[in-house]
């Protein structure tokens, strides 16, 4: 029998995977270290770890996921896997140990607000949250056009120019400031790839409390009312790396309930969970894609969905999967392992809640296997109390990618046609046309827009690409729209991932106006989601830039270059980086975002940035 990883081991991905595990795949698989932590997982520990036979003698997969990133380096380098972990260079055992915690070293001592210098003076009672200016999750609106109004923004169009930062938040020993943050009764909610939570107040920065997740956290949490739990009135809900949701008593940040939504040992909560009367919608994805070609590698068994829980309780109400069927064996591959199928079509987005109609949409992911899903690369629609599909339209049929099945890395694993990975990343938006009529709107990473019509089985109502693409280009060289745009009443705009932006007519998909933010000579992903107010356009990229920009013709009116160290107001060493997937929260006069999301090349970084008027 091979030597096994047994005890502790073996995937992490360094800090670099726990950040590229949190996106659509394809841009993982063209940039191998930002995987290898899975890669070593599936190639050195599988076998063992992975294999039935061996059930009850070393720990499964899931279970290893449940250590922190010290106790597997610790089994790796002076514990009872040294020997195996000799095979092993330290930056691969210490990826591995990050991809597997989803934690970052160090993180669960330093990230603790109680080390931290910068305590609020008082924790008076919070207020309700629904009266109050806020931001909740991927969007301040269940149709996550992602607008704010001018009540709730607090902030014009005429002052966006002297927008000015007030303070600044770094994560301890983070890398990559993914979290969205949400704002809720003065506050601001924000989640870290250290897998801590944090409550802070909005103007100050100074910190109320923090909450250690079993996983990194990146979706917008969620705040609202909850019952059955004494005194506690409103709780944050949010999920995290290891397809866990909480709800944490926002007063406080004392746990109130857990729930873990899949049982796969690579299924991920990515985006925000959808909270809507009493009720969490929740998207689950996966990791399995980024190096499941690895011939020790039994690919592939994850399963994208939708979990409906109540917000009181945890309690599940349904499951709907993406792919209904069960995975099941299909052939053995070259080296004697078993396949399966069907697989994959992760949901990497927010649900949009549709409340006339009684339904939730939310786009999906590409299969992991030949033959492709039918509801892969697609928009579903399901009905908000039973979980039933209702319709769904695919955006591309026949996609099964896996990472690493390019060139001479191909095995046997792989789809004999690999890709294209249209994934659609971007929460799908709902829009009332004037005369009342209602589209969904959604995009591809080929630059493809469409808008479907929900009172007809999601009819195809316009398409447009918004980029003209070489033919046969591989995606991560394509233009296109990956985390999704924003709506006002006269248009959408959606960030380009070959850089700049775009302004769409939404009645009929006609390309208004288009902006280039790269400076002469230099390519800059501007993929990140784009957040609007009224008369402005926000978006940011991979050179760490946030740009403001008039709705109306896309003139730039103010910009920040994010890009470097800053001071913080809880004294801990941060600087900014590329911002490649959330856009700007705005609320009560104050802009947030994070800023270090580096998966493609671009910076990393860990700092929480909050802008306001002077």
């Amino acid at each position: 029998m091979k030597q096994c990883l047994h005890l502790v081991v073996l995937v992490s991905a360094g800090l670099s995977i726990a950040v590229a595990q949190e996106r659509p795949p394809s841009q993982a698989a063209q940039f191998p270290g930002t995987e290898s932590g899975f890669a070593t997982f599936q190639t050195k520990c599988m076998g063992c770890h992975g294999n039935p036979t061996m059930a009850g003698r070393v720990p499964d997969p899931a279970t290893l996921r449940q250590l922190s990133p010290e106790k597997i380096y610790e089994a790796l380098t002076t514990g009872p896997m040294k020997v195996q972990g000799q095979a092993l260079a330290d930056d691969q055992k210490r990826m591995l140990a990050v991809f597997m915690s989803g934690r970052t070293f160090g993180s669960a001592e330093q990230g603790d607000a109680k080390n931290m210098p910068n305590h609020c003076e008082a924790n008076p009672p919070i207020s309700d949250p629904s009266a109050t200016a806020s931001w909740n999750g991927w969007s301040p609106d269940v149709a996550n056009t992602r607008f704010q109004t001018a009540k709730a923004a607090g902030l014009t169009a005429e002052q966006v120019p002297h927008l000015k930062l007030k303070w600044a938040f770094g994560y301890p020993t983070g890398v990559s400031a993914f979290g969205q943050p949400a704002v809720a009764s003065g506050r601001v909610f924000v989640g870290s790839d250290i897998g801590y939570v944090y409550s802070l107040d909005a103007k100050t920065g100074c910190i109320y409390w923090s909450y250690q997740a079993k996983g990194n956290v990146r979706g917008g949490p969620s705040v609202g009312p909850v019952k059955g739990h004494g005194a506690t009135k409103y709780a944050v809900f949010f999920g995290d790396a290891h397809a866990n949701v909480y709800a944490v008593d926002a007063q406080t940040g004392q746990e109130l309930w857990t729930k873990k939504v899949d049982d796969h040992f690579v299924a991920r909560i990515t985006a925000s969970p959808k909270l809507y009367e009493g009720y969490l919608y929740v998207p689950v994805s996966s990791s399995e894609e980024f190096a499941a070609a690895n011939l020790d590698y039994p690919c592939c068994t994850s399963r994208g969905s939708v979990v409906k829980l109540d917000a009181s309780t945890g309690a599940q109400e349904w499951k709907t999967y993406v792919v209904p069927e069960t995975p099941k064996p299909t052939r053995l591959n070259s080296k004697g392992v078993q396949q399966y199928a069907p697989a994959g079509a992760s949901v990497w987005n927010s649900p949009t809640i549709d409340a006339k109609r009684h339904a939730i949409y939310f786009g999906t992911g590409d299969s992991e296997t030949e033959p492709a899903a039918k509801m892969s690369d697609a928009v579903m629609a399901v009905d908000m109390k039973s979980g039933k599909v209702l319709w769904y339209y695919q955006a591309q049929a026949g996609d099964a990618f896996l990472g690493g099945c390019t060139g001479p890395e191909k095995t046997d694993n792989c789809p004999k046609d690999n890709g294209p990975d249209l994934d659609i990343g971007n929460s799908p938006v709902l829009h009332s046309l004037p005369g009342g009529k209602s589209i969904v709107v959604a995009g591809t990473k080929d630059g493809k827009l469409f808008a479907l019509d929900p009172d007809k089985k999601g009819e195809v109502v316009w398409t447009t690409h918004v980029v003209d693409n070489p033919p046969g280009a591989p995606v991560f060289r394509m233009s296109g729209v990956v985390w999704g745009g924003t709506f006002d009443e006269k248009a959408a705009y959606y960030g380009l991932t070959g850089g700049g932006i775009t302004a769409i007519q939404l009645t009929t998909g006609e390309k208004l106006w288009n902006k280039s933010l790269a400076e002469p000579g230099k390519r800059v992903n501007n993929g990140a989601a784009a957040t609007s107010i009224e008369g402005v356009v926000f978006i940011a990229g991979t050179d760490g830039k946030l740009h403001a920009l008039k709705s109306a013709d896309g003139t730039e009116i103010w910009s920040y270059d994010t890009d470097r160290s800053f001071d913080t107001v809880n004294k801990v060493e941060a600087k900014g980086g590329a911002i490649q997937s959330i856009g700007p929260t705005i609320a009560d006069g104050m802009l947030f975002i994070g800023s270090g999301y580096g998966v493609i090349g671009g910076p990393t970084g860990n700092v929480l940035l909050a802008f306001g008027v002077e």
